[in-house]
């Protein structure tokens, strides 16, 4: 059965270049448009789409404001299509705050190389979500999370990393054979790899934290470079521990956590008794930008079993690979379950392969790391 899609724009030149790319391909059916954001609410009501697309600025009715209302009323698949800026990326994330799934640029050139890429990332995107079923947006995963009283200060600088010990033999992952809760002080860094419903995902479980948590954590979303400082804006604003998009050369330090810039890739490297990150341009033949892998892999190399991993939702199997050599060298690894995330990708990825510890629900990550302290 064909996924059906509501396209809302009001630009009719865009809907209908929309309309004719989802109409083409055969598992995709548009089953109705609108030119804003009342009439995409009635459109929902009347017609129930698997998928809406929804554009931001319109008329009557603003996309942000017609999310939240379609979430309160008819709960649906919603992605958004965003300007790459500062302030679009600011509307975005409150688009996936209000309840949107995923986005992607509205520019079809910042999506891919050519447009017949691009048209295929679309039809991608939007068959994947509708295949989902059951929304699975913050409302329905627990993924809101409540913004924890303002910071008063900032917290003190943590110590410094220790340097990892030279490379042994591997060993077993701590907390595989039982369900006894983690001991953070066993681990010295937490790396966390998403994609599609990552940025709720990610304030769910960081918002959880006290500020002072005992760990630095790297963060790997799938984002362009546009939405990566609004991204750590916002989370910074939102938890209690010290959020900022990765520079190079920044430390890590216990309480922070440093999110991987859009468009580049974020490696790990320990010396002198110091761990700090390394920004680098992204190869042009990756195909993440920023890679989970890529961060998993020179983290293996930097704390190899010293690691905690936790892999959330989204698209396909960036992680797995990372993940696979951490786990050799006897790190832990936590995989999202299947119920609470937005696609089952990536965690189930690491799943397929043998390489979960735990695999738990969203609203369990966090709080598991936060008794851990």
């Amino acid at each position: 059965m064909a996924v059906r899609v509501l396209v809302v724009d009001d630009s009719g030149f865009f809907r209908r270049r929309i309309v004719d790319i989802l109409n083409a391909d055969p598992s995709l059916e548009v089953v109705g448009t609108a030119s804003n954001g009342q009439e995409a609410i009635d459109q929902v009501i009347a017609l129930k789409p698997d998928v809406v697309t929804m554009d931001i600025e319109m008329p009557v009715m603003d996309g942000i404001t017609a999310v939240r209302r379609i979430m309160a009323r008819q709960p649906t698949a919603i992605l958004m299509f965003s300007s790459l800026t500062f302030e679009g990326a600011k509307a975005t994330l409150d688009a996936l705050e209000a309840g949107a799934v995923d986005f992607l640029p509205k520019r079809f050139e910042d999506i891919a190389r050519d447009q017949q890429e691009a048209r295929d990332v679309l039809c991608r995107r939007v068959r994947t979500i509708g295949r989902r079923g059951a929304v699975r947006s913050g409302r329905d995963n627990g993924a809101r999370a409540t913004a924890p009283a303002p910071k008063s200060a900032p917290p003190a600088t943590g110590r410094p990393i220790a340097q990892p010990p030279a490379a042994t033999a591997p060993r077993a992952s701590r907390g595989s054979g039982d369900r006894a809760p983690p001991v953070l002080r066993d681990f010295k860094v937490v790396l966390i790899g998403t994609s599609t419903g990552g940025p709720l995902a990610l304030q769910k479980v960081l918002a959880a934290l006290p500020a002072h948590f005992p760990l630095p954590l790297l963060l790997v979303q799938h984002m362009p470079a546009s939405f990566t400082p609004a991204f750590a804006q916002r989370l910074d604003q939102l938890c209690n521990i010290r959020v900022k998009e990765a520079e190079d050369g920044d430390a890590l330090q216990p309480g922070l956590a440093l999110l991987a810039p859009g468009g580049q890739q974020m490696q790990v490297e320990c010396r002198g008794g110091q761990s700090r990150v390394r920004i680098t341009e992204s190869a042009a033949d990756q195909h993440y930008r920023p890679c989970v892998d890529v961060t998993f892999n020179s983290a293996a190399a930097c704390f190899r079993g010293d690691a905690l991993v936790i892999v959330m939702t989204g698209m396909g199997a960036d992680g797995r690979e990372g993940a696979r050599l951490l786990k050799r060298c006897g790190s832990t690894v936590w995989a999202q379950d299947e119920a609470t995330c937005v696609v089952y990708g990536m965690p189930a990825a690491i799943a397929e392969a043998g390489l979960a510890d735990r695999i738990l629900p969203l609203p369990q990550i966090g709080k598991l790391l936060a008794e851990a302290c």
